[in-house]
This record gives C-alpha cells, sequence and structure tokens, in this order.
C-alpha cells in the first residue's frame, strides 16, 4: 500500500533537523512505524525477542550502527528510553533516533523523563483532511494567528459522506477495506486490547464482557463530561451485575496507558478573567469508528432513528480529532471551555504557543444561526485581547465568513 503523506510528517520536517531524539507516541495502528522506518537508515522491532535481547544486552547501544536508528515498540524495553537519554547528553547528532511507542511502560520506575532530551510527538488516527479526496481551503493555522481573513471554497461532501468517515476509521490500514472486512478489524482491534496488550501491561481482565460493556458505555459518552460514575451505572449487566469501582478505575487507567482513550482537557487558561470553569474531561476514543463499532452503529443507522442520537457526538468526535492533528502540528493545545451548571460552553478552545485563543463549535448542519454562534461571541466579549479568531465546523458545503466575523467552515474544507 502506498504510503500517505500525514501532517505529522510536516513536525517531522521540521524537527529531525535540529532535534536528536524524537518518539512518536500513540495508540497500534496508527502507522508509528510506517511513519518512523521512512526516515531511517535502521530498525530495531524491540517486539521481537531476539531483537529486544541483543539490545537488553547493549544498553549503552554501542552496537548501534551509525545513521539515524528507529527504535519501534520501545516500552517492550523501557531501558533503551534511557540508554538513548545518555546518548543525547554525549552529544549525538540530530536525527539520530527515533523511537516508538505504543503504550506507557508498566513500571518505569528508575526510567528518566527525558524532559528536555528526548521530545514526544503523540500520533493519532488520520484526521479527514489527511485520508484523501478532499482539497481544504481554509487552514487552521492561519485561523490560529489571525490571519484568515479570506474564508471560502466549496466542498462536495453530503452527510452520507460524513457519517460514511464516522465509521470508515482513521487507522490507515483499516479505512480503505471492504465495510464488512473493517469491521472485523475493528472488533479484532478492541478484542486484541482486551486477549494481549492489556496482559502485556500487567491487567488480566478477568470479566472481558464487562470491560466492553464499559467501553461501549465511554464510547455512548463520546463528546460528553457525563461522569465516570454515571458510566459505571451504565455497565450494568443483564444480570443486575455492577463491576466494582476500582474495576472502572483499572480499566480507564490502562486504557490510558495504551492511549486508547483520548479525552479532551478542560481549559485552564493562566490569568483567567473567566469564572467556573468546569475541568471535567470530555470523553473520547482514539477513533470515533471505535465508538461507532462498539455501539454496533453503521453509516446507515447513524442517519436513521436507530442511531441518530449519536451521529452529533460522534461527528464531533471526527472533528476533534482532525483539529487536534492539525493543532498539535501548529504548535496548539486544544480544550473545551464549560461553566459549571452548563449555561455557558464552547466545544473545543485552540491555545497557540503565544496564548492566542480560537474558539470552535462544531455543529452537525449546514446552516449556522445567531443562536449557534452566541458561547463563541460571548467568549470574544469575555477576552477579546486573546480571541484571534472564531468558527463553526459544520457539513455544509461553502466555507465563509458572517458579518458578525464567525468563519464557518465544512469540515472538508479544514486543513493544516
Amino acid at each position: 500500500m502506498a504510503y500517505i503523506e500525514r501532517t505529522v510528517d510536516r513536525e517531522l520536517d521540521e524537527l529531525l533537523p535540529v532535534a536528536p531524539a524524537i518518539a512518536l507516541d500513540g495508540p497500534k495502528g496508527v502507522g508509528k512505524t510506517g511513519t518512523a522506518r521512512r526516515r531511517v537508515d535502521t530498525t530495531w522491532f524491540l517486539d521481537d525477542p531476539a531483537q529486544r535481547e541483543v539490545a537488553r544486552a547493549d544498553f549503552d547501544l554501542a552496537s548501534v550502527p551509525p545513521g539515524s536508528i528507529l527504535l519501534d515498540e520501545w516500552q517492550k524495553l523501557p531501558q533503551v528510553w534511557d540508554s538513548v537519554r545518555r546518548q543525547v547528553d554525549a552529544g549525538v547528532p540530530a536525527g539520530r533516533f527515533l523511537l516508538t511507542g505504543s503504550a506507557t511502560p508498566v513500571d518505569p520506575a528508575g526510567t528518566h523523563s527525558g524532559a528536555g532530551r528526548i521530545l514526544s510527538l503523540r500520533m493519532r488516527p488520520m484526521g479527514l483532511h489527511e485520508r484523501g479526496g478532499i482539497t481544504p481551503t481554509v487552514s487552521l493555522s492561519a485561523l490560529l494567528t489571525g490571519t484568515a481573513q479570506e474564508i471560502g471554497g466549496s466542498a462536495s461532501f453530503a452527510l452520507r459522506d460524513y457519517a460514511d468517515a464516522i465509521v470508515d476509521s482513521g487507522f490507515p490500514g483499516i479505512m480503505n477495506e471492504a465495510p464488512r472486512l473493517r469491521r472485523s478489524l475493528l472488533d479484532a482491534y478492541v478484542q486484541r486490547i482486551v486477549d494481549r496488550d492489556l496482559p502485556d501491561q500487567g491487567y488480566y481482565v478477568r470479566r472481558p464482557e464487562t470491560l466492553r460493556r464499559w467501553l461501549a458505555a465511554y464510547a455512548a459518552a463520546s463528546s460528553t463530561t457525563t461522569a465516570y460514575s454515571r458510566l459505571l451505572d451504565a455497565t450494568t449487566g443483564g444480570d443486575g451485575g455492577q463491576p466494582a469501582k476500582t474495576t472502572t478505575i483499572a480499566y480507564r487507567d490502562h486504557l490510558s496507558q495504551l492511549w486508547l482513550l483520548d479525552p479532551v482537557p478542560g481549559w485552564t487558561p493562566a490569568n483567567n478573567p473567566i469564572r467556573r470553569l468546569q475541568q471535567a474531561p470530555k470523553h473520547q476514543l482514539a477513533d470515533p469508528a471505535l465508538a461507532a463499532r462498539l455501539l454496533d452503529l453503521s453509516a446507515a443507522t447513524l442517519l436513521g432513528a436507530a442511531g441518530a442520537h449519536m451521529a452529533g457526538p460522534l461527528f464531533e468526535s471526527l472533528v476533534t480529532l482532525g483539529i487536534r492533528v492539525l493543532a498539535q502540528a501548529a504548535e496548539a493545545s486544544v480544550s473545551h471551555l464549560r461553566l459549571t451548571g452548563g449555561d455557558r460552553e464552547v466545544d473545543l478552545i485552540a491555545q497557540g504557543v503565544d496564548g492566542q485563543v480560537l474558539g470552535i463549535e462544531i455543529k452537525l448542519a449546514p446552516d449556522v444561526t445567531d443562536s449557534d454562534v452566541r458561547h463563541l461571541k460571548w467568549l470574544r466579549g469575555k477576552i477579546p485581547d486573546r480571541v484571534v479568531d472564531l468558527v463553526v465546523v459544520t457539513t455544509g458545503k461553502t466555507a465563509y465568513r458572517r458579518p458578525d466575523g464567525v468563519a464557518v467552515v465544512p469540515l472538508a474544507l479544514l486543513g493544516p
């Protein structure tokens, strides 16, 4: 399969010439190894027991050949993190090490954080702008810098196309497969987590069906700040049995270590004039297709009566995935804003490296009304010196700027 360029490639283009060691972190199947191997001379696969033993016996990495090297699945041998850090301290050249990891090490005790030596980049499933077939006309980077004055372009995407994009997956090895195979691969992905990845992390799942119910409850709470106690209530089985709170906390912690859960944090700005900000995260799985599969939703059911209640939340999941990929490349963080009590909320806040704020609303509809932008305009009124732009991401056909200054952009037209 031909390699599809990723947004993170732009980051690597910029950083490899100056950084001696970079770690790509993210869930299995997002394409970390494929992206990294294109940029190195040598690869050590540390999930291979034989290769792992060679590395274990060579703490100083003295046998590593010249040039750039990829240490794939480094968490299988956490000592290599310290080995790389020591090499960086010794003055290895830029671009010497790439590391990929699909889990946080089980026992990181004694392992240095790598701060200041190893640069970590998050790699997520592919956003819509990375999947091909569309030509973005609106730059998130320009919106973040307040330079996107001209907003325009037309998209051919229709509502069914967005529903398809939700269930197609952003995992490069899954998204182009036939629908039946794709569903089977997503099922197998979840099953592998239960049967292999969690045990590899030292956590044995005693009742797999309970974990799957909890994951389904988490998926049903996508794009909401539903309390974990309510997720626990939704995990009750047909026999009335409910897992212990400590069990579901373990689920959350271990699934986070595998990068499967990707919650959006509440916004916590410095010198904040906005009071009563809620800090609860918005729930998101790594890929909206996993959420749809856990809930047994197809593109057709998302648009029908049976699944319509999840169409909006999962469209928000799709938008959130793409914006996080784009924002990272622009050195921006992504969070959400919600006041305690819920009387004011903004779906996403992208905050740039200089503290500038881009407010983002998400709407599963082509048209935008004054009511849809009232919270964005409230945000601009509260911190006018920091808000550089406001945007509503829609399923419409045309990008434009409203008379009140709010940009309206179909998701298919939003790019780097």
